[in-house]
């Protein structure tokens, strides 16, 4: 059995376990796991790995939408049975690298338009855990955990997103020197802070654009954006569409 499935994570914390393992991703937000006492965040850099039987606790923080993968190791065959068993070896929260991220991004898409395709659904799951088997096990050097809490990180980012932030400061909240951060960022990432926050700053404006009635140009203030013109300038170039088109685009679906 392989199950796929798009779904938001209440904020009400919820305990339990059961006999498949499980993948959790972030598509949009956040949330927090507690696996057999290992806790960890879910977000858009770090995923959680939940083995079977094994008792976890977890809550969304906020607006979050999670990529959920449960399979029965029990209904695999080998050699797929040796790369989930060691996959789900222990409770984990691997970092995502950014090709991971952009291929997490197209398998939400594609649920999200083709969700009720079981095959589909089935291949996107297979996909993403055998691209972070790859990543975890099979890469000519071994995977790097590195001193980055990008939690940490990103916390503070969301916090602070609607002023301007500096990759210095950034390298304060890691209690690293700034050079020594650029590089460790990069490397965890696949692209520098500056990006990254770009990338959030965009992320933020389009949930506020779809989600909510709020001016165009309080949008861009509230994501760190000095003028409503960069804002559209942004996203123009980045996401290949204005505010104005985005919202128009969500009102003609609703």
């Amino acid at each position: 059995m392989l199950h796929t499935r798009l779904i938001p994570l209440s904020p009400d914390a919820h305990h339990h376990a059961h006999r498949h393992h499980q993948l959790v991703l972030s598509v949009d937000g956040k949330a927090e796991f507690e696996v057999e006492g290992h806790g960890g965040e879910v977000c858009r850099m770090r995923a959680c790995l939940v083995p079977g039987n094994a008792e976890h606790q977890f809550a969304g923080l906020g607006d979050n939408r999670m990529l959920i993968i449960d399979f029965d190791a029990g209904d695999m065959q080998t050699p797929d049975l040796d790369v989930m068993s060691r996959l789900f070896s222990v409770p984990r929260y691997p970092l995502l690298d950014a090709d991971f991220q952009h291929l997490l991004c197209y398998a939400s898409a594609e649920l999200k338009r083709f969700g009720s395709d079981p095959l589909l659904a089935q291949g996107l799951g297979a996909t993403l855990l055998r691209a972070l088997h790859l990543r975890l096990f099979e890469q000519d050097t071994p995977a790097r955990t590195g001193r980055l809490d990008v939690g940490r990180i990103d916390t503070f980012i969301d916090r602070h997103l609607a002023r301007p932030i500096g990759v210095q400061e950034l390298a304060r909240v890691a209690c690293m020197s700034t050079s020594h951060f650029h590089a460790e960022f990069k490397r965890v990432a696949g692209m520098t802070p500056h990006q990254y926050l770009l990338q959030a700053r965009l992320k933020r404006a389009s949930m506020l654009l779809r989600d909510s009635s709020l001016p165009v140009l309080q949008v861009a203030e509230d994501c760190g954006f000095s003028s409503q013109s960069a804002l559209t300038t942004a996203m123009s170039r980045h996401l290949g569409m204005t505010p104005r088109r985005l919202r128009t685009a969500r009102l003609a679906q609703a």
